[in-house]
């Protein structure tokens, strides 16, 4: 784990425009996640949330196997293990994931994407063009 003390951070951002820049695009990409975070858990099923919830972990991980346990799922999307079993069953039977003990095995992404719909994708197109400075022209 990197940490620096915040005495040395301050003063770096303050000599340093361009990270000053990168850190505050940063906060604005965190901002959006938050935001959509709180939206999609007002309105999404526990099923949907899930999709959601597993695309991001897939976006940062390397392979399709994330390794997360339902108590950690359940702790993660706000609800009781039995409504993650319950979602997870949802996602299996679409042939989306397949549930090992310990882990969820990504199968068809593009299901996943199909039913998690307009809850993901903001958050992360927003990063894109903060963070990794991809645009993406209105369409």
């Amino acid at each position: 784990m990197l940490s620096i003390d915040v005495a040395v951070l301050r003063v770096e951002v303050e000599r340093r425009p361009v990270l000053r820049g990168v850190l505050h695009r940063f906060i604005q990409a965190q901002f959006v996640q938050t935001a959509e975070t709180a939206f999609v858990n007002v309105r999404g099923n526990t099923a949907v949330r899930l999709a959601r919830w597993l695309l991001m972990c897939h976006d940062r991980i390397d392979g399709d196997r994330v390794t997360v346990t339902q108590d950690f799922m359940s702790y993660m999307l706000g609800v009781e293990r039995p409504g993650v079993t319950a979602a997870l069953r949802v996602l299996a039977e679409g042939g989306f994931v397949r549930k090992h003990r310990g882990s969820v095995e990504i199968i068809i992404r593009d299901g996943l994407l199909d039913l998690a719909g307009d809850s993901y994708g903001v958050a992360e197109a927003e990063y894109a063009r903060l963070i990794e400075g991809r645009f993406e022209p209105n369409i």
